[in-house]
């Protein structure tokens, strides 16, 4: 029998999809699941974008410029514009999902074996993206104590060697929700500039930031212009993770032509989904209001519910919306898998992503988890008293 690959072999599970089959069969037994572990939100999808689905009306559904639609990156462009990124449309490079423009990203500026220094806990597919690469993950430790807050300084030059090519954060953060401060952009500023590395930006959570925090991007840190790579998508903005929209974003125009050749190579990103991004840009402000308004609801019932928790902990996220919350359990993995297989209090369980798959270092997060909070605020709070059951008869509890 043909073996497969080594990349095929190493290619990690995702922490937050790995468990569906046991939810399939707590769902089997007629037990209710509440998922909290995917970043699936349940905010309607703009109008304008279906309609403008609904509404196409071409006799042929054709391949679109490689770089992707010209009308559509002209219109993302002004939208940039209009929180200080000044590009055009030239800069852009529309892709299926923010998932292929880091592909894109790792492929154009490393080689086999180079690194990329990534803040953990991180985005679990970062993982997936760097073997696909062929690349390194170099992982730095960010505490729960602080909020997950940047690492200092010395903790990158540590670990940076003649193969660190890149710097990768995402902001607000995926799984923690922690928001960079402008202060520790310009951290890593310094350390671009001194070591000559690339910034990788993963910044597709930009609108959701809270209590009057302000969001910060990469594009308006001075003197790296060429050294930020910026990642975006349509995802989670306008709560259409099924469009498979994304973008890479920079003004280095070598690394630009490099990876439209990787962008040719995939001949186009998808028509349909870029017509509903185009016309998704023309959603009004006070769309975000109230998703930031609900959002907020929703953080402080999960951060409240789980701080009373006798031995759990939860930071206080200012943006995304995610929560890595740090649980009085021995095995995140075990706990995960039990709350599915074995608990159920009157017919309902909550389905959770263990942490430790979020972590690149062995043996981290076995006493965190990650929650979306991506349910409806009533959902939410039965899922808070159901994991606060469950918590109390888990056997591999730690207090």
């Amino acid at each position: 029998m043909p073996s497969i690959s080594k990349k095929g072999a190493n290619m990690p599970q995702s922490p937050i999809r790995k468990l569906v089959p046991f939810a399939e069969k707590a769902k089997q037994k007629g037990i209710k699941v509440y998922h909290l572990n995917i970043g699936q939100p349940d905010i309607a999808t703009p109008d304008a974008a279906l309609n403008a689905i609904h509404n196409y009306n071409e006799k042929v559904i054709e391949y679109s410029h490689s770089a992707g639609m010209l009308s559509y990156r002209k219109k993302l462009a002004a939208y940039y514009k209009k929180i200080d990124i000044n590009i055009t449309a030239d800069d852009i490079i529309v892709t299926a999902g923010a998932s292929e423009a880091l592909l894109f990203a790792f492929q154009s500026i490393m080689d086999p074996e180079d690194e990329v220094i990534i803040p953990e806990p991180f985005y679990a597919n970062y993982n997936g993206f760097a073997v696909n690469a062929g690349i390194k993950v170099t992982p730095i430790f960010s505490s729960i104590e602080t909020g997950f807050a940047l690492p200092p300084i010395a903790d990158f030059e540590k670990v940076i060697t003649p193969r660190t090519k890149a710097i990768l954060v995402c902001n607000p953060n995926n799984p923690t929700g922690y928001l960079y401060s402008e202060e520790e952009l310009q951290t890593l500023r310094e350390l671009v500039l001194k070591y000559d590395l690339y910034l990788i930006a993963d910044e597709v959570y930009r609108e959701f930031c809270y209590d009057g925090n302000v969001h910060h991007s990469t594009m308006h840190l001075k003197g790296i212009e060429n050294n930020v790579i910026l990642i975006d998508s349509v995802s989670k903005r306008y709560s259409a993770c099924g469009m498979r929209i994304g973008c890479m974003i920079s003004k280095n125009k070598e690394l630009m032509a490099t990876a439209m050749k990787f962008a040719q190579a995939r001949l186009s990103p998808p028509t349909y989904g870029q017509i509903a991004s185009e016309a998704a840009l023309d959603t009004p402000d006070s769309y975000f209001t109230e998703v930031i308004k609900e959002y907020k609801q929703r953080r402080d019932v999960v951060v409240e519910a789980i701080n009373k928790m006798e031995g759990a902990f939860c930071p206080n996220p200012k943006g995304a919306f995610y929560v890595v919350a740090r649980l009085p359990i021995d095995d995140s993995d075990k706990f995960c898998q039990w709350l599915l297989e074995d608990f159920n209090f009157e017919g309902k369980t909550v389905m959770l992503a263990p942490a430790s798959g979020f972590y690149s270092t062995k043996g981290l997060g076995k006493d965190e988890v990650r929650i979306s909070y991506v349910l409806n605020v009533n959902d939410l709070r039965e899922s808070m008293r159901l994991l606060e059951q469950a918590l109390k008869v888990y056997p591999g509890r730690t207090l």
